[in-house]
């Protein structure tokens, strides 16, 4: 593999969510571990499965893989790390000072912005050495999809940049008053990052244009902040061998080539490798030491049979039925990145814009592209982005406005100073959300969420403000709603996960629900997106590779029906992209739309090929 030869101390995977960084990050630490080294495995998502991946408890300390000598793992955690963040600040005047500032430091340091300054801290620390990492050979990132980590790695730049010209006074005061020590710290954390002796970067991708033009700006940006040192992998490549006798393997095949022929230009000179597509699902130790050979036949196994289960489940146009019946409303698209969320929020919105009502299509993903999905428009369709860049100047400038309104010159330089933080990004971010969500009392607002863990830091700070405003409301008669009050209404907010019917989707789905629960929000439906066994209903499947993932599939649709679900829809995969207004209602123009029972179980039949 050429993003192996002369392996520097610091890999880094990332690229759009679900292209397979997590496995490629694993696989990659094994092989390393397997040639001799000593191998650290990072994840900085705040989701993070590598744990789940390997089938062990791993959390926040560096925690040997038992059956991998010389591997260690560890999994930042955003919220310990925070915890032991506010104690570190704390700790030390707290007894010292009155109660009463103890707690406005503790209630200045309870957002999502500590939360991920703290977890910085802990990225910077890996990548400055010291005693945690010096017996290390290499230290493999896996990293949060796009966005979050393009936040993460401008971050020591940011930050010091901040420091340089003093720390502002306002909305980063608490979580600030331990960054002046690191000065030192970040200074060599932005070294390391551009040094290409010591750290590769390498985007990961799929034979899709979506991913492939997210890998290309990813490069850009990237490059900008010194980070030139870059490879190329295009994961899950449908091999040629399966596609003799079945149309739907070589549509694929010949769809991802004719993507791969149009490879954007700047991608075009980097070193590349492509992954074949597995039979098996990546999870666990057998099937990562798999991953990275290039054996692309599918052998006969016990586990292959010799045709493919039928089922029979609501389709994506049931749970479109049942949304329009209140006519207005919130619905929120949320899970694991790479799981389709995007089109899915799409296919819902122009089913409900074309029933007649008022929609609102917005994504808070900073990698989402909904123009590329819909390429096309519709008459009672709104279509908008909540982008972090754009949101940001316009709160600088609404701050500026108002209060730097009666400020004097001296004044007005401390405020501008005190909005380039990069914790002002954060309130931005929240209140635009919070000014989309609340258009749903008046008609349907349809949102794409981030990946799985960059939603939660958006939750987390939505649970913020709804604390806040619970303590200064309270004794008082006026009524109000904060945006967390609306997410828990199930008459105003219908939360669809969405999943594919794979191992490690449907873990970090269940986690999600968990937290969603966690936090008084109930899933309303799962979606599993993809299906490889419900294309199979309409064409039977003469491919070895895809009749075994259908096969997969079957195990992980049982347990989502019997452990997780309340309501369920299946979406098929399609022979095509789902790109376009046409192709979207396809997905939920389903010729058979069955009821939604409230506990749903799939029937099984058997369809011979």
């Amino acid at each position: 593999m050429k993003f192996l030869d002369q392996a520097p101390r610091f890999l880094f995977f990332t690229g759009k969510g679900g292209v397979g960084k997590t496995s490629l990050a694993c696989a990659t630490s094994i092989q390393l571990a397997q040639d001799g080294k000593r191998v650290l495995l990072v994840s900085t998502d705040p989701a993070s499965n590598v744990g789940q991946v390997f089938g062990i408890a791993i959390g926040n300390r560096i925690t040997a893989v038992a059956e991998v000598a010389g591997l260690s793992a560890l999994e930042i955690d955003p919220q310990a790390a925070a915890k032991a963040y506010r104690d570190r600040i704390v700790g030390p005047v707290r007894g010292v000072l009155p109660e009463t500032i103890v707690k406005s430091i503790e209630e200045q340091l309870s957002g999502a912005c500590t939360t991920e300054i703290a977890a910085f801290d802990e990225f910077t620390a890996l990548l400055t050495g010291g005693t945690l990492t010096q017996d290390f050979d290499h230290i493999v990132f896996d990293t949060a999809p796009t966005g979050h980590t393009i936040r993460m790695l401008q971050l020591p730049g940011a930050w010091s940049g901040f420091l340089e010209t003093g720390k502002g006074d306002a909305s980063c005061l608490g979580p600030l008053a331990g960054l002046e020590k690191q000065r030192a710290q970040y200074q060599a954390a932005v070294d390391a990052l551009a040094n290409e002796q010591k750290t590769r970067m390498v985007l990961v991708a799929r034979a899709q244009a979506a991913t492939l033009h997210e890998a290309a700006r990813t490069h850009g940006e990237l490059a900008d902040i010194g980070l030139t040192r870059q490879y190329l992998v295009i994961n899950g490549v449908f091999p040629e061998s399966e596609i003799a006798k079945d149309p739907l393997a070589r549509a694929i095949f010949e769809s991802e080539q004719a993507v791969l022929a149009q490879l954007p230009e700047v991608l075009r000179d980097l070193p590349t490798e492509q992954i074949t597509l597995k039979a098996f699902n990546v999870f666990g130790l057998a099937a990562l030491k798999q991953l990275l050979s290039t054996e692309t036949a599918v052998h006969a196994t016990p586990e292959l049979p010799p045709d493919v289960p039928k089922f029979n489940a609501p389709s994506l146009a049931a749970l479109v039925d049942e949304i329009a019946i209140a006519g207005h409303g919130l619905v929120m698209l949320m899970g694991k990145g790479g799981v389709g969320k995007t089109t899915l929020a799409a296919a819902v919105a122009v089913a409900l814009a074309t029933r007649g009502f008022d929609v609102h299509l917005s994504t808070s993903d900073p990698a989402a592209h909904l123009a590329d999905t819909l390429q096309g428009t519709l008459t009672q369709l709104t279509v908008s982005r909540i982008d972090p860049h754009e949101v940001t100047e316009a709160y600088r400038a609404q701050v500026l406005a108002s209060k730097g309104a009666s400020l004097d010159a001296a004044g007005r330089a401390v405020l501008e100073e005190d909005l380039r933080s990069p914790c002002t990004e954060e309130i931005a971010v929240f209140q635009a959300f919070s000014r989309v969500i609340r258009e749903a009392d008046k008609k349907f607002v349809v949102m794409d969420t981030a990946p799985t863990g960059h939603t939660l830091l958006l939750l987390d700070a939505t649970g913020a403000y709804h604390r806040d405003m619970a303590r200064q409301m309270a004794g008082s008669t006026i009524h109000f709603t904060t945006p967390m009050m609306q997410l828990q209404d199930p008459e105003q907010t219908k939360v669809l996960i969405v999943t594919l019917a794979e191992t490690t989707p449907v873990l970090e789905a269940a986690n999600l629900q968990s937290d969603l629960q966690r936090a008084g929000i109930t899933p309303w439906a799962w979606v599993i997106n993809n299906s490889v066994a419900a294309a199979g209903l309409t064409e039977p499947l003469c491919s070895p590779l895809l009749r075994q993932r259908a096969a997969n599939e079957c195990r992980e649709m049982d347990r989502v029906t019997q452990q997780h679900a309340r309501r369920m829809a299946l979406v098929p995969l399609l022979d095509h992209e789902p790109v376009g207004v046409a192709h979207l209602l396809q997905l939920t123009a389903s010729k058979a739309t069955h009821p939604i029972p409230s506990q749903p179980s799939l029937t099984h039949e058997r369809r011979s090929t």
